[in-house]
Parts: structure tokens; C-alpha cells; sequence
């Protein structure tokens, strides 16, 4: 009798161990894949003269998909069909031209903020992008594109 109580106490904290250990195990596991998740989904921000400076510097993380800002350059916007534009930003330091692909957002014009979505083409010189974000007032602004237009 005192063998099968001794034998129940020893299997029972083996129960536990094994769940204990399991439950950690996967909350490793979730933990890992959350992570791996948003390091997939990250996306970097840059406005002309970070781009160029990470450019120069071949950094790897500008052949994933990335944003880029600034102010739309006066008199650069050229129409090439209905869905294509190309147009040029800048931080008043430097300038990026971005080749955009798809209906221009009601708000874009000449002098306005906006972020482009893309990557960056060797074979063009220019940033490819498939979707723009345009500053809704005349109060918002990036905090690192206001940065740089100080």
C-alpha cells in the first residue's frame, strides 16, 4: 500500500512536470513565431538622404520592400498613361525619383508630403512603387521627414 501511494505521488509529479514543460515549450514556440512574424513585416522608413546614405552603403535591407518620404518636387510629376506616374521627392537635401504604378490618390499634388511603398530599381535608377500615402493636412508630417526639412 505505501509502494502504491509512493508510486501515484511519483507518477502524479511526472503529470506535471510533463505539463509544465509542454506548456513552456509551446509558449517558446508561439513566442518565436510572433517575433519571426513582425521581422518579416517590418518595414523601414526613409526620407531621401537616409536612402541614398544606406544606398552607398549597400545595406542589404534596401532590396526588401521599403518606405520612402518627402515633399513631391515642383514640376516633376510626368504622366506616362493613365496608371503610371513618375515623379521626384526630396528632403531639400536630396531627391529620389519613384515610378508609381496605379490611380494617384485624390490629395497628391506638387509641394505635398508623401510616402511610397516600394523597392528600389538598379536597372531604372528609380524607386519602384505600388502605393502612395499622402498627407491628409497641413499639420501632419513624418517625424523623421520633419526632421529633415529643419
Amino acid at each position: 500500500m505505501l509502494k502504491q501511494k509512493k508510486k501515484s505521488k511519483i507518477k502524479h509529479k511526472q503529470q506535471r512536470l510533463i505539463f509544465v514543460s509542454s506548456v513552456f515549450f509551446v509558449s517558446l514556440l508561439s513566442l518565436w513565431f510572433i517575433v519571426d512574424n513582425f521581422r518579416q513585416n517590418l518595414l523601414f522608413f526613409y526620407a531621401p538622404t537616409e536612402f541614398w546614405q544606406a544606398h552607398n552603403k549597400q545595406q542589404a535591407k534596401l532590396k526588401k520592400t521599403i518606405r520612402v518620404g518627402g515633399l513631391v518636387k515642383s514640376r516633376s510629376v510626368v504622366k506616362i498613361n493613365s496608371l503610371h506616374t513618375k515623379f521626384v521627392i526630396t528632403d531639400n537635401l536630396q531627391e529620389l525619383t519613384v515610378s508609381y504604378v496605379g490611380l494617384l490618390p485624390d490629395l497628391f499634388k506638387e509641394q505635398q508630403g508623401v510616402i511610397a511603398k516600394g523597392m528600389f530599381s538598379e536597372n531604372e535608377n528609380a524607386f519602384l512603387s505600388s502605393e502612395l500615402l499622402v498627407k491628409h493636412d497641413e499639420k501632419y508630417m513624418p517625424p523623421e521627414v520633419a526632421k529633415t526639412l529643419k
